[in-house]
């Protein structure tokens, strides 16, 4: 059949509507793509998206969220935390992620005590919260944290020679007391001396192995603040007895010598002195706590069968420790003749007493918003000084001690998503018949399927 000039025109005019409609179609939907996205999980686990729990503390934080991300210009490492970050900015549009070389600001990353792997700043509403490792568990509870303006006071007992949150000497701790700040949690020193009475603002009462003793009144003060429901902080070092009084009405006793560790030198640590804590037990101030938090002098500790209280241990020394009795200097052994005890040993617990069950107890002392008291003792005085606070992990279990015993432990639990679909079993008949059919069959049956269309148009 001929086509007639006038009827070819029609066709290419035909043709021609029909690419420009869809042209237009193809730029609407690309345009639509720009202002809307839809987006589908397809995975077993949704290991793609947020959980529940992570949507809705987002939806619940009305302000903008800024993360700084002090990493190094590593792509494979940054693509990892941009894809975390992606997941959150779906369900806020006003959070914002940051990429910063640690090496071109050092002066910044020196005032943030910034690692070596590097770090995430969290800020939201002036506060902040510094991340070492991130996930969506660390991510959510650094926001939920974050979340919570109101002010707390701590308490930092004085007059003895203790530990202050504002002083600027090694052993001080002004550093953490600048980082409590920097989270509304503001750090007040007493004097019992001074002034006979704890304030009825403080959520928590922090000891910081003094370097005299307490008089007894000052004893008999903090005595009834102890079983009045107060929290508590008491860290010590070896040899200081100065609370021995008060760690026997926890039901604790400080073991003699200090705490040592031959398993140091893996970390090159040549000081078998320092502690290293890098496997923590279930507990909320450990909750999905991963790093290595170091404990430079530290003190075992036991606790009696008898006492008030619901101990756990929080810290634990490895198997190649004990306590050593003897100076540490030159080779030590562990001597199994004397007093010395054999690791793994606890040098730090937990402490709670429901005060419902405790009619000698008040809960007012306890800002009126629970009836669980709560106790931390530490055998080490240092890990949160200024000297050491910048190790590895230690302002991260500070800040975490310190929100528990202030009852702001609302922590998420938010289990790591496993992809289930990641790998794919086969046969080797099954492998065989894939190979043969992508490598063989497949391009014959192109190579065949162009021949005969070849032929048809020549025969035309």
């Amino acid at each position: 059949m001929k086509i007639s000039p006038h009827k070819h025109q029609q066709i290419r005019l035909k043709n021609g509507l029909i690419t420009l409609a869809l042209l237009c179609l193809l730029g609407a939907l690309a345009w639509l793509s720009t202002r809307y996205s839809a987006e589908t999980d397809i995975t077993k686990n949704s290991s793609n998206s947020l959980s529940q729990a992570s949507q809705k503390l987002l939806k619940s934080l009305p302000d903008k969220i800024q993360l700084i991300a002090y990493i190094k210009k590593d792509p494979s490492l940054r693509s990892q935390v941009a894809q975390l970050v992606d997941r959150y900015k779906r369900h806020k549009a006003d959070l914002t992620l940051t990429f910063i070389d640690p090496d071109s600001q050092p002066d910044k990353t020196r005032e943030l005590n910034i690692e070596a792997a590097g770090a995430i700043i969290v800020e939201y509403q002036g506060r902040t919260e510094k991340l070492n490792f991130i996930d969506e568990s660390s991510l959510t509870n650094a926001l939920l944290q974050l979340a919570n303006a109101d002010e707390r006071w701590v308490t930092f007992l004085t007059g003895h020679g203790e530990r202050t949150p504002d002083g600027i000497a090694n052993f001080d701790l002004g550093q953490f007391g600048k980082e409590l700040d920097r989270r509304k949690i503001k750090a007040q020193t007493i004097n019992l001396a001074t002034i006979p009475a704890i304030p009825d603002n403080s959520a928590l009462l922090v000891i910081t192995a003094p370097a005299v003793p307490l008089m007894a009144g000052e004893i008999e003060l903090i005595k009834r603040y102890i079983q009045q429901g107060g929290n508590l902080l008491l860290l010590t070092d070896p040899g200081n007895r100065h609370l021995d009084a008060l760690q026997r009405l926890t039901g604790l006793r400080q073991l003699p010598g200090t705490l040592v560790d031959s398993s140091s030198k893996l970390y090159g640590i040549n000081d078998p002195s320092f502690v290293l804590a890098s496997d923590y037990l279930p507990h909320p101030i450990t909750q999905g706590f991963q790093t290595i938090t170091v404990y430079p002098v530290a003190s075992a500790l036991e606790i009696s069968e008898e006492t008030d209280f619901q101990p756990v241990v929080l810290l634990k020394s490895a198997i190649k420790s004990w306590t050593e009795t003897g100076p540490i200097a030159g080779k030590i052994l562990f001597d199994a003749d004397g007093n010395e005890k054999q690791g793994p040993l606890a040098f730090a617990y937990a402490l709670t007493r429901d005060l419902n069950k405790n009619p000698s107890t008040s809960s007012g002392q306890v800002q009126g918003k629970t009836f669980e008291q709560r106790i931390v003792v530490v055998g080490d005085g240092d890990f949160l000084s200024n000297a050491y606070l910048g190790n590895v992990g230690n302002l991260d279990m500070g800040l975490r001690i310190v929100n528990w015993l202030i009852h702001d432990d609302r922590f998420i639990d938010i289990p790591a998503k496993i992809a289930t679909d990641k790998s794919l079993q086969l046969s080797q008949i099954s492998v065989a018949v894939i190979g043969f059919g992508f490598l063989v069959a497949i391009p014959l049956l192109l190579m065949a399927t162009g021949f005969y269309i070849w032929r048809k148009r020549k025969q035309r």
